[in-house]
């Protein structure tokens, strides 16, 4: 079960993940995001700290919200491997502007340390420093 809960603090939107990004949630997670931004929010903090599981699906949801913050065109969510394809696509980039990680847990990190996502999104464990790098 996923948990998804906003804040904002300055410009910048927080985005408070708890429990589990999966196959199941991990639409809720776009869904939010895309919300978030269509309202006006450019720059997204989101708070790992409380996710305690991440899949291949949670690692698209993140590519996704990478992509949205870029104004590019999203693939289709139903497309995952696909979009998670485009992945490389993302990290020749470099690092976002737009979309930063706050105190992802250790398992959670190392996931996205495995799979090179660690090289295009900031981590911060410092909530105030995260905010004042935007």
């Amino acid at each position: 079960m996923l948990n998804i809960d906003v804040s904002k603090e300055k410009n910048v939107a927080i985005i408070k993940v708890s429990g589990e990004l999966d196959g199941q949630s991990y639409q809720d997670l776009i869904a939010k995001a895309q919300e978030i931004y269509q309202a006006g929010s450019k720059n997204l903090l989101l708070d790992l700290s409380e996710l305690n599981f991440i899949s291949s699906a949670g690692l698209v949801a993140l590519h996704f919200i990478a992509l949205l913050s870029k104004g590019e065109k999203l693939p289709d969510t139903e497309q995952g491997w696909a979009a998670l394809k485009s992945v490389d696509r993302t990290r020749e980039g470099g690092i976002q502007k737009n979309v930063k990680l706050l105190n992802p847990r250790p398992e959670v990190l190392n996931v996205l340390d495995m799979v090179g996502f660690s090289s295009f999104f900031e981590v911060f464990t410092d909530q105030q420093k995260a905010i004042d790098s935007f």
